[in-house]
């Protein structure tokens, strides 16, 4: 066992208790009602290494609406169902715009530009409705979480869920667009039903690094050895978090935590060590393009006091 191995521990606990005390913690989302009543001082820290220990921190048994996260899981299972000729729908270049752009859609003629931003995910969404009615492919969505985590209590928020759907008029818009290029396939309410839906997946820091931990270990589960993608998939959908999965702050987040990652704007971030351990951050409170504030700092102290950045120490 490493020596950080052995400070894993008191290095979480150190980073939660900071974290806890700090003034600037950024401002909840709130064009999302139901997400806008979440307490601000939650923070919740979880690392899981590659022997399966887990280092725990604050919050972290706290379950949260994990959001724009769960599009790494769709993702995976939609390259599972149609491999790579999902990228004739969508694109693998980071936006440099908001993740609910208009304009870069009709800029680029309803081809969402990666899989992370909101029309890239409502397209890929789409891939897991067709032959499906909406209940079976959210249920298989919601099972995989629960496979990949070994939780069975894992399940949608439905008044967030339900929060989404009375407010989601962009990406109600975004969707009727993609519909008229012929991105997407079923019928928009049945896809958008299943997108609101698995963005409100909640989970506890726990549950989320448990079930990342595939990606932090070329595609295999390492206590059980059972593979889940292949390395070359796994490596490419850590470069896609790597360079989309913070929207207009991919590039930050890259050059000051140095991991792939995904954020949501419940305030998580799911994000992996290659070959090291699978993380899990979460505090409501966001930055200006939609990340959690906190949690990106967070995650910065992890990998300076770890080395685990990709880049080197």
């Amino acid at each position: 066992m490493s020596r950080v191995d052995n400070n894993l521990s008191s290095i979480v606990e150190e980073i939660a208790d900071e974290m806890k005390s700090r003034p600037d913690r950024g401002d909840v989302a709130t064009y999302i009602p139901e997400l806008a009543n979440v307490d601000p001082d939650c923070f919740g820290l979880t690392v899981i290494d590659a022997h399966g220990e887990v280092f725990s921190g604050g919050d972290s048994d706290m379950a949260f609406s994990i959001q724009s996260i769960s599009k790494v899981f769709t993702l995976t299972l939609a390259l599972g169902i149609v491999g790579d000729r999902l990228w004739r729908r969508v694109g693998r270049e980071p936006s440099g715009n908001p993740f609910n752009s208009i304009v870069q859609l009709e800029m680029e003629r309803g081809v969402p530009r990666n899989p992370f931003i909101n029309a890239g995910a409502i397209a890929v969404t789409d891939v897991l409705v067709s032959g499906h009615q909406p209940r079976e492919a959210l249920g298989q969505i919601v099972r995989f979480m629960q496979f990949l985590a070994d939780d069975a209590s894992i399940g949608i928020d439905h008044a967030v869920a339900a929060s989404e759907k009375r407010t989601g008029f962009r990406n109600t818009a975004l969707a009727n667009y993609m519909k008229s290029f012929d991105v997407i396939e079923n019928l928009v309410d049945f896809t958008l039903g299943v997108y609101f839906h698995h963005c409100a997946i909640a989970m506890t820091c726990r549950q989320l690094a448990m079930a990342g931990r595939y990606l932090a270990h070329s595609g295999r589960n390492p206590t059980t050895g059972l593979s889940v993608v292949s390395p070359e998939r796994a490596r490419r959908i850590n470069a896609l978090m790597l360079t989309c999965g913070h929207y207009d702050g991919s590039g930050e987040f890259a050059y000051r935590v140095g991991l792939p990652g995904k954020s949501g704007v419940g305030g998580g971030i799911f994000a992996i060590a290659p070959g090291k351990a699978s993380i899990a951050v979460w505090s409501p409170g966001l930055d200006k393009s939609g990340n959690s504030h906190l949690g990106r700092i967070a995650l910065e102290k992890l990998t300076k006091r770890t080395g685990w950045s990709i880049f080197g120490a």
